[in-house]
């Protein structure tokens, strides 16, 4: 939008505004484009903008080439309708030819009427040359990649002039997109101008209305209204479904100053007939329905982060054919069989692409980071039974395996919460009852490969379908409190192990000095250790073990290792939190901020590990027959295998992350049943889905549209779905057994830092916690979620309190001699889900939870008799008639004006 400048005699258009998708005005003071942000229009300039277009030249489909000739035919058909004298003609065209003056380009002494008499001129190139400088390309380069490569320009002139007694309006679309010299900042062709020239006295109403045309014009519908348009009408009928849209805020609750945040999610469209314009139009849905207003919960709680949610009866979770019971032997494998073997060639073909470089390396750092916390825990665990170097071998073996012959290739397999519980729990029950570890684990998952093939060849992952959300969050609050508990024992138990010295003096340190005296050469052995011992080098330990003697005030010094282990611990957990905020900050380049999020774990553990290097303290390191009676244990690692792998999944092939080769749940579990009988031959860890890890594996991957406007989010196209960069990312792992030595230098601490984060982190984005948070709340303060708008506080409470019952139940079952038992019980959620039928509507649970298979229908049922109830409502009442002055049109229409009377759709 451009508006006209007066300096003296002389005129230009400068540059005010402009919209790709959202507002950006020119800021004079800062000499910049401000913010994006979402356009606020007056109700009144939007009246005023109507009897524009219903008073003003319409020229639609005009032949123009050149920026003078749409100028010609502009004045010429203003005097032909009479709306003004010829003798103005002359002063017209003169305004709407004066230079423009763009705000990232000083002034040219060139007018437009001269660049567009040069176009077809041997100076053309000269002039071409002035204006394309490299400053200007430099940034419209940066600019166009904004833009949509077959963008057109709508170009807005707005201006003052004291020839004029009435104002002059056109709007016009050519019939061929043009370039048009200057016109634009960067060259983009013009469809459309809207040319407002009016007396002196009215500027701002002027502005308002060129603000209004412009937004118009960047609206999706509106567009549509505008290219299609046959005549007036079509236009004026395009602004009516416009303003049934309009949500006018009161002006004394209300600072226009303010300027709103774009949103992060725009509400879609349905291609629908336009029954207004008699039009194959898209139309919006409803933002509000007012019929709906009386199904808000009586807390009062309004407004947040769930107003732009759609407000109908949440959809049934469908989680596809792929989970059809077909009651046939090994019927559902084999049709994830089939349904994979189309795509094996473009499995690996479309893994050629640059990005699936930057994947592999940030999920190998991923996978290594995980290979090493559990390694180290596992290791703690079982007195190093298993280790960090099993962990890398074996997250190396399966992985690879799983990602070249699995039905989904996107999920990354790792160890994970639930199964180093059992393998701690197994290891404690094997010491106390004197029973070799290694063999017990062999036989458990020798049986447990068993039980996941039969529930292969049954179909039994149909039982998936019973998971609701209650499950799930129930499932991953556990695990996620259990690696928070974990990580808080250890640092504890450090404490205990190296104590606080209370009783610290500086002259045990810097006065005296604590040396090992050799003992007597009496007995020959002791002869030799005398002789191939350095005794003045051998740590306090080592002296004492050898039976050395230790004398010096500074060998009751011992350094607070205790307190450097917090350090690590808590520093590893507060910067891998700050890095991964980092990511929404406002500071340095979006690509750098990216990289740094997406390294946040990386970066804490190098940057801890480096302090505690320089230290040099020594803080713990990271340290490298009754067949029949195996199948109860197995059973229950079957059930954890079970329900992780296949939750995971269901997380994963997610509708919303638009997957396109479909998916393999009953191949997947014979996979993962096949490398738990594997992994035990070998004494390898065993592996499942890493919800974690596989939910990052598909970020890296998501394919996003080129260019997006500023302020507005790419548009996501969907997921590279290929084999290459997962196999990469395990053998890589693979080779990561060499960096043995290096791993030596991992504290601890640092590990249970990372461990913290992750129970912390996977807590984010669950409803359970979100509304155990409600409890705190008063209810003006609580946040807007949709659910708390369709079911009452009470019974939200109620539903959550079932939840934190259930969740205290498995938590002191897992404390106690039973723990080995535990999930057995987590499918007693699955029960429990089953019984709260009866304690809540079809309704509440809809908004709470998922609802089951067979409540379908009677969902459905609730849902016509609600409907049936709706229309029984009395209607709304007919609109008024809203009195305004307009601005000074020639042959205005009665500036009473009535709103469009059909209710929006």
């Amino acid at each position: 939008m451009d508006t006209l400048q007066h300096d003296g005699d002389e005129m230009e258009w400068k540059e005010s505004a402009r919209w790709v998708k959202f507002e950006e005005k020119v800021e004079e003071g800062g000499e910049r484009w401000s913010k994006p942000h979402v356009s606020t229009l007056t109700l009144h300039s939007l009246f005023e903008l109507r009897t524009c277009i219903q008073t003003g030249s319409v020229l639609l489909d005009l032949e123009g080439y050149s920026l003078p000739q749409i100028v010609d035919d502009i004045v010429d058909r203003q005097v032909a309708d009479g709306l003004i004298g010829p003798e103005l003609r002359e002063k017209v065209s003169f305004v709407l030819l004066r230079k423009h003056r763009h705000q990232h380009k000083k002034p040219i002494h060139l007018s437009l009427a001269d660049m567009g008499k040069s176009n077809n001129s041997p100076t053309s190139d000269s002039a071409s040359g002035l204006h394309h400088s490299t400053e200007d390309l430099r940034m419209k380069n940066k600019f166009m990649k904004k833009i949509p490569r077959d963008a057109e320009a709508s170009n807005v002139l707005i201006g003052e002039v004291d020839f004029l007694d009435k104002p002059f309006v056109a709007f016009v679309r050519l019939a061929q997109a043009t370039t048009l010299g200057g016109l634009t900042e960067v060259p983009v062709p013009t469809r459309f101008l809207f040319v407002l020239l009016g007396p002196h006295g009215k500027g701002k109403s002027y502005n308002e209305i060129g603000r209004a045309i412009a937004t118009l014009m960047v609206d999706d519908l509106f567009s549509d209204v505008a290219y299609k348009a046959r005549d007036r009408d079509d236009l004026i009928a395009g602004i009516d479904e416009f303003l049934d849209e309009v949500i006018v805020l009161p002006p004394g609750e209300w600072d226009p100053k303010i300027r709103i945040e774009p949103p992060k999610k725009v509400p879609s469209a349905d291609m629908s007939p336009n029954s207004t314009l008699n039009l194959p139009l898209p139309k919006r849905k409803s933002v509000l329905n007012l019929n709906e207003l009386g199904q808000v919960n009586g807390t009062g709680t309004a407004g947040g982060p769930g107003g732009g949610e759609d407000e109908e009866m949440p959809i049934p979770h469908e989680l596809g054919e792929e989970l059809q019971f077909t009651g046939r032997f090994c019927g559902g494998l084999w049709l994830d069989i089939k349904r994979k073997v189309p795509w094996i060639l473009s499995d690996f073909s479309q893994g050629f692409h640059i990005q699936s470089i930057s994947a592999v390396l940030f999920i190998y750092l991923g996978c290594i980071t995980n290979a090493i916390t559990f390694g180290g825990l596992l290791g703690d665990a079982t007195d190093n039974y298993q280790g960090v170097m099993e962990s890398f071998l074996g997250t190396a073996l399966a992985g690879t395996v799983f990602c070249l012959l699995g039905g989904q290739p996107l999920i990354i397999l790792s160890s994970t919460g639930p199964i180093l519980i059992f393998e701690k729990l197994l290891y404690e029950f094997c010491k106390s009852n004197t029973i070799d570890y290694m063999e017990l684990r062999l036989w458990i998952g020798l049986h447990s490969c068993l039980q996941c093939l039969i529930l292969v060849a049954t179909d039994a992952s149909y039982i998936i379908k019973y998971i609701t959300r209650f499950t799930e969050e129930g499932f991953s609050s556990l695990i996620s409190f259990i690696f928070i508990s974990d990580a808080i024992k250890k640092m504890v138990g450090s404490f205990k192990y190296y104590p606080i010295n209370r009783v610290f003096k500086p002259d045990y340190v810097t006065t005296y000095r604590c040396e090992c005296i050799a003992p007597d050469q009496g007995e020959p052995l002791l002869s030799l250790l005398f002789f191939c011992l350095d005794w003045s080098q051998l740590s306090k330990k080592e002296c004492v073990k050898y039976g050395g003697a230790l004398l010096g005030n500074a060998c009751k010094y011992v350094p607070d290792l205790a307190l450097i282990s917090f350090i690590l611990f808590f520093g590893t957990y507060s910067m891998t939190v700050s890095l991964k905020k980092f990511k929404t900050s406002r500071y340095f380049p979006t690509k750098c901020r990216s990289l740094v999020g997406d390294f946040s774990i990386i970066i804490s553990i190098l940057v801890f590990c480096g302090i505690d290097y320089l230290l040099g303290l020594d803080t713990p390191k990271l340290l490298h027959k009754y067949v029949c009676v195996f199948a109860v244990p197995a059973l229950l690692v079957t059930i954890l295998i079970f329900m992780d792998q296949q939750i995971s999944a269901v997380i994963v092939n997610r509708k919303e992350n638009k997957l396109k080769k479909g998916c393999g749940y009953h191949l997947d579990l014979f996979w993962v049943g096949i490398l738990m009988a594997v992994c035990s031959f070998l004494g390898l860890p065993w592996y499942v889905a890493a919800t974690v890890i596989s939910i990052a594996h598909i970020d890296s991957l998501k394919m996003e549209s080129e260019s997006s406007a500023p302020g507005e989010q790419p548009q996501f196209l969907g997921v590279r779905e290929q084999r290459l960069t997962g196999i990469l990312v395990f053998v890589l792992t693979g080779v990561s057994i060499f960096l043995a030595p290096v791993l030596q230098y991992i504290p601890m601490p640092v590990l249970y830092g990372v461990f913290l984060y992750m129970g912390v982190a996977s807590l984010a984005g669950i409803q359970f916690w979100e509304r155990i948070k409600l409890y705190l709340m008063p209810a003006k303060h609580q946040p807007d979620f949709s659910f708390l708008r369709h079911v009452p506080l009470r019974r939200v409470h109620l539903f959550t309190l079932v939840q934190i019952i259930c969740l205290a139940v498995l938590w002191t079952l897992k404390s106690t001699v039973a723990a080995i038992i535990f999930p057995v019980m987590i499918l007693g959620l699955m029960v429990v889900r089953k019984m709260m039928d009866l304690m809540f509507s079809q309704h509440d649970l809809a908004w709470l939870d998922d609802i089951l298979p067979e409540k379908d229908k009677k969902k459905e049922k609730d849902g016509k008799k609600k409907k049936d109830h709706k229309r029984t409502k009395s209607p709304l009442p007919p609109p008024v008639k809203i009195p305004m002055d307009t601005i000074d049109l020639p042959s205005a229409p009665d500036p009473s004006v009535t709103p469009p009377t059909q209710p929006p759709v």
